[in-house]
């Protein structure tokens, strides 16, 4: 699954911690969390277990990847955007191979429901198209801003 959901929000603030200005991340945020119950509603038609302690583990990382040492004590650094859209767009690459294994493997076994599956897949593909355009986006703009000074906010999207 993409990186958690709240990494999303975090991308979209602004420096002073203001609401979500990014439509594109609040709407991904929505798709990665009904991704997050389609994948467990296809694990529990595979017989798959929930590993509480592999969400327990995702969740820390996520909070250990906060902690960086940007010389930014109590702000967030520009990089901050580019680094939590690279995660999350890291995060949609392993969701859509997840589909991509279930959409191969369904020929074999009739609880995979393939329609359903390929729509995941296409939709996580979109999803990662959307958070590299972001990216692309943003680093040009905070690798900018080192030679003017002056960093602009992440507000476009294609």
């Amino acid at each position: 699954m993409p990186a958690p959901v709240s990494n999303s929000f975090a991308a979209q603030r602004g420096p002073s911690g203001a609401p979500p200005s990014v439509p594109p991340l609040a709407s991904l945020a929505l798709e990665v969390a009904e991704d997050r119950e389609s994948l467990l509603r296809t694990m529990a038609a595979l017989d798959i277990p929930v590993r509480r302690s592999r969400i327990t583990l995702g969740r820390l990382a996520e909070r250990a990847g906060r902690l960086k040492l940007n010389g930014r004590l109590f702000s967030r650094s520009p990089l901050s955007d580019v680094l939590e859209l690279e995660a999350m767009r890291l995060g949609g690459e392993g969701k859509a191979c997840a589909w991509r294994s279930l959409e191969a493997l369904a020929d074999a076994d009739p609880r995979i429901d393939l329609v359903r599956v390929q729509g995941l897949l296409r939709r996580a593909e979109r999803q990662i198209r959307i958070l590299e355009a972001l990216r692309v986006e943003r680093a040009a703009q905070v690798f900018t801003a080192d030679r003017t000074g002056i960093v602009p906010v992440l507000y476009s999207h294609p």
